[in-house]
């Protein structure tokens, strides 16, 4: 494993992609960095990091016959594997947000970005971002649900130390999915999913609010909610409560 470590660039996603153009990366290339300016979540939205106080980084994966149809299990992958490596500092509440968030007490602690090159029906390599909220202790308005270790904690949490746990983590898990041993890895994953079974609050893009219940994630990638419908009996006038499955892309659905 080669890791390199930067003070500041724009994204280590796009430093680490351009490298893979330029030149053949080994797999788990690393380029971790003190300061991203222009860093990226999910969505296209800026990732907001305290320079020096979190942990930003990326990693080359490469993949050999890696159906693009599989891919909701390098997502569960990578975001089990951050998950496993915060256990080690006993986290209250901890767990991963769909598609690969981590929570703890209900604030987000971790994003994943994942960019894949693709080959016919292949994915052959990934650029995999992680952004942890380690050492920075005050968010501004626009990241009120966030959180970091130091606040969780009291202390403050090596930076190396974690992204050590994190890369160990991640390479046995890697392995997993190059074992094709994808019903372990959607099982670990849907152990520690936030909110599976508990009815909650979800809104759409327009503002529309309803209750569901997440009960997994399809073959898609997509979040499976149990919607409750009522029907009026003929006959009757009763009304019955029925259950049906629904499922919604990223952009589709939040938590309202």
């Amino acid at each position: 494993m080669k890791i390199i470590k930067l003070n500041a660039i724009d994204s280590t996603n796009s430093f680490l992609k351009e490298m893979a153009v330029n030149a053949t990366l080994d797999s788990f290339t690393v380029v971790t960095a003190k300061e991203q300016t222009s860093g990226r979540g999910q969505m296209k939205n800026k990732w907001i990091s305290e320079a020096g106080k979190n942990l930003t980084f990326s990693v080359f994966v490469r993949f050999d016959k890696f159906k693009i149809e599989n891919q909701k299990y390098l997502s569960f992958v990578v975001s089990r594997s951050v998950f496993e490596a915060l256990t080690t500092y006993y986290l209250p509440k901890l767990a991963i947000k769909w598609p690969n968030d981590i929570m703890t007490v209900n604030k987000k602690i971790c994003g994943v970005l994942i960019e894949n090159s693709l080959q016919k029906e292949y994915i052959t390599s990934s650029v995999i971002g992680i952004g942890v909220n380690v050492n920075q202790e005050i968010f501004n308005d626009e990241l009120s649900k966030a959180t970091s270790l130091k606040n969780i904690l009291g202390k403050e949490v090596d930076l190396d130390e974690l992204l050590n746990l994190i890369l160990e983590r991640l390479q046995e898990n890697i392995q997993l999915l190059n074992d094709k041993e994808f019903s372990i890895i959607e099982e670990n994953y849907l152990n520690v999913l936030y909110k599976k079974n508990i009815p909650s609050m979800f809104k759409t893009p327009n503002g529309e609010l309803f209750m569901g219940k997440i009960i997994g994630v399809s073959q898609e990638g997509k979040l499976q909610l149990e919607l409750d419908n009522e029907t009026l009996e003929e006959g009757f006038g009763e009304t019955k409560s029925t259950t049906s499955v629904k499922e919604f892309d990223l952009k589709e659905v939040s938590f309202a």
